[in-house]
C-alpha cells in the first residue's frame, strides 16, 4: 500500500512541476494567479499524501491551514489588481455601480 502513496506523490509532483511550467508560460495576469491558485492546492494534496506516507496525523492540520492561506491569498490578488488597493470602500463600491448604471429604475 505504501507504493501507492508513493506513486500518488510523484503524480501530484508531476502536476506541481506543469502548475510551475504554466505559471511563468502565462500570458496574462488572471492565468499566472490561477496557476499560483493551483500550485497551492496540489501542495496541500501533497502534504496530505505525505502525512499518509510518513503516518504523521499532524500534518494534516499544516494542509488546512496551508489550504486557508492560499484561499485568503488568492482573493487578496485578485482584489488587489481589480481596485488597486486593498482598502477599497463599500462607499466608493455603491458608486461606482451608481455611475455603471446598475442602480437605474
Amino acid at each position: 500500500m505504501e507504493w501507492v502513496n508513493f506513486a500518488i506523490a510523484l503524480g501530484v509532483a508531476a502536476a506541481m512541476a506543469i502548475m510551475l511550467a504554466r505559471l511563468f508560460a502565462g500570458p496574462t495576469l488572471y492565468d499566472r494567479v490561477l496557476a499560483v491558485n493551483s500550485f497551492g492546492t496540489k501542495t496541500v494534496l501533497f502534504l496530505l499524501v505525505f502525512s499518509a506516507i510518513a503516518g504523521r496525523q499532524d500534518a494534516i492540520d499544516i494542509a488546512i491551514l496551508y489550504a486557508l492561506i492560499n484561499f485568503v491569498a488568492t482573493i487578496a490578488i485578485l482584489k488587489f489588481f481589480r481596485y488597486r488597493s486593498l482598502e477599497i470602500a463599500l462607499a466608493q463600491m455603491s458608486l461606482r455601480k451608481a455611475l455603471d448604471g446598475e442602480y437605474e429604475k
